[in-house]
């Protein structure tokens, strides 16, 4: 048993550290639509070649404290648990190790996986990289994975040349990708992206993108 322990957490540690250097090929929730849909659209870019704008806005959106946490943030999670989990307490870290490691759906193993996962990745990996994992395996519409090809699905251009609104209704669909469209934004998604954007200005301003921008 203990030698058997010992293969899962060197399995981990050694797919983490090769996920710090090499692209993500496709993830298991990929797989999974691709099988359902016939295929999907998915184009890996760099973060180099991710607008700095869709890099703010998803930040502003989904882990406005990712500059300032080890994988964690500890007061989103207390907010969602006093809120009877109506909200999300999840950051982009843990939401990262979720979408290249693991699966989607509500369990413990998951969950207990995801947390034991995200401060190893941490360790190996540089902020910027999480982003760009991130950014690169991220559903933006149903079969639609990674900013490269949510940039040109949606608006028709590439990912380095989002403009701030463009990226802000990208990241206004991430919590539902499948029931929201950046493209045709209801008046909700408009509202959401407007705000998604004044809090990108923020972190801007306020310098929390410090360990990503450049």
């Amino acid at each position: 048993m203990l030698r058997a322990g010992m293969a899962v957490v060197a399995f981990i540690l050694g797919w983490t550290a090769l996920y710090a250097i090499v692209p993500v090929p496709t993830t298991f929730f990929m797989m999974g639509e691709s099988r359902r849909l016939g295929g999907i659209e998915r184009d890996w870019v760099p973060i180099e070649d991710i607008s700095i704008h869709l890099q703010r806005a998803v930040v502003a959106a989904e882990d406005a404290n990712f500059c300032l946490h080890w994988g964690f943030d500890m007061d989103a999670i207390r907010n969602a648990i006093a809120d009877g989990g109506q909200r999300g307490g999840s950051t982009i870290s843990q939401q990262t190790v979720k979408n290249a490691f693991l699966w989607h759906g509500r369990s413990w193993l998951r969950k207990a996986l995801e947390a034991a996962i995200t401060p190893v990745m941490e360790l190996f990996w540089p902020k910027p990289r999480v982003l760009e994992v991130y950014l690169n395996v991220a559903e933006f519409d149903e079969g639609v994975f990674g900013a490269e090809a949510a940039a040109r699905h949606h608006f028709g251009v590439a990912a380095a040349d989002l403009t701030p609104r463009q990226a802000a209704l990208l990241a206004a669909v991430l919590p539902d990708p499948q029931g929201r469209d950046a493209g045709q934004p209801s008046a909700f998604v408009d509202r959401r992206a407007a705000s998604i954007a004044d809090g990108a200005a923020t972190i801007a301003r306020d310098g929390r993108d410090a360990c990503f921008a450049n």
